[in-house]
């Protein structure tokens, strides 16, 4: 007869994270999640504005070809006082660019701790969970939870209508020309 063999002590599966601030509170998103990191000025040029009712937190929409990737304000979204945001996050598989004031380091998280129930409006969509570094908690945030669907639809809508009245003004002058 056969003994089975001992287990193995398991390591700890880890996930790399970029910590990073809005409005001076800490937050952290999967790196995985991040598909480039930008300097807003950066972006000055390419983005246009757009105004959806009821959507304060995007004031901008960036197109790169046919796809248009909404501006998030991290503080508007989060509910913290206001910040302009000096770096942008664009977000993998997501129509989101996230506007937050700047990063603080890279690390990694092996534990991510379920949401406390004190957790119960819509913040149970922005966030994965809870992870402690350093002895500090913070909240590992949804990279698909800065606009919900609803939301996308408003601003597509806002979108098409804001393309709908630059075609006509240019169509208008034209024919005055």
């Amino acid at each position: 007869m056969r003994l089975a063999a001992p287990a193995k002590p398991g390591s700890a599966k880890s996930e790399q994270l970029i910590l990073f601030r809005v409005s001076g509170q800490l937050f952290a998103v999967s790196s995985a999640s991040v598909q480039e990191v930008r300097s807003a000025d950066s972006m000055s040029g390419a983005a246009t504005e757009i105004s959806a009712p009821g959507i304060r937190k995007v004031r901008y929409v960036l197109r790169r070809g046919d796809r248009s990737l909404f501006i998030v304000n991290g503080a508007m979204h989060f509910g913290l006082h206001a910040a302009e945001g000096a770096l942008l996050f664009v977000l993998r598989k997501t129509r989101t660019a996230l506007l937050i004031d700047g990063i603080e380091k890279m690390t990694s998280m092996t534990r991510l701790q379920a949401l406390p129930l004190s957790f119960c409006h819509e913040e149970r969509q922005w966030y994965r969970g809870l992870t402690a570094l350093d002895q500090t908690v913070v909240p590992v945030v949804k990279p698909e939870g800065f606009l919900s669907a609803d939301e996308l639809t408003l601003l597509d809508r806002a979108l098409l209508e804001s393309d709908n009245s630059a075609t006509a003004s240019i169509e208008e002058a034209d024919s005055t020309e």
